[in-house]
């Protein structure tokens, strides 16, 4: 039986090493992966000539540079277009086919919660009125947060151009962000929305 219950203590040490280190590597690991992915999305947005034509972005390129002052004078992340896997471990992404920064319609942000450097793990902090700042090549657009929600993930129409109004018209430039809720978990999904509050085109 002292046998049985040593074995027993020496491989629940061991499983609990194993989850530590993977756990260590969900919460660092990815965040590195991420970071370095950073690095060259921010410098292939300073590269970029300026353009004040709009033109359709490539999955995997880089949209804009995104803000929040409510988050920290360091926050900022290059937005990545598409929100597929691999797309959202290099950043928070931009669904295809929704409005581009400052364009009339919803431009809808998804980022990950808690790995690959949680983009998106504060943004339940953010309230009324706060700024979301985006930067793009040809404007630099303010908006401002008007209000959040929790919803379930089959729950698309916050994705419409007019979000739970897919069938209306839009008639102003508005900004959903989209993540996980709660923390950890993948059951719900947390929605931040706002409305483009200014705009400031950058020089030729």
């Amino acid at each position: 039986m002292r046998a049985l219950l040593r074995t027993f203590g020496e491989l629940s040490i061991t499983a609990g090493l194993v989850l530590l280190l993977f756990c260590a590597y969900l919460l660092w690991g990815t965040s590195s992966y991420t970071l370095r992915h950073q690095a060259s999305l921010q410098e292939e947005l300073k590269a970029a000539p300026q353009k004040k034509e709009k033109e359709k972005l490539k999955i995997g390129k880089a949209v804009a540079l995104l803000r929040i002052p409510r988050l920290g004078r360091d926050y900022q992340y290059a937005v990545v277009e598409g929100v597929d896997h691999e797309n959202l471990k290099r950043g928070p992404g931009h669904y295809p086919g929704t409005a581009l920064p400052g364009e009339v319609g919803n431009f809808v942000l998804s980022g990950h919660r808690t790995t690959y450097a949680a983009p998106f793990n504060r943004i339940d902090e953010l309230e009324r009125d706060d700024e979301i700042v985006v930067e793009a090549r040809e404007a630099r657009y303010v908006y401002r947060v008007t209000s959040q929600e929790v919803v379930m993930p089959d729950e698309i129409d916050v994705l419409a151009p007019v979000p739970h109004k897919p069938d209306i018209r839009p008639i102003r430039p508005t900004i959903t962000l989209s993540t996980c809720h709660p923390e950890y978990s993948a059951e719900q999904r947390l929605i931040v929305y706002g409305v483009l509050k200014s705009t400031e085109p950058r020089e030729v």
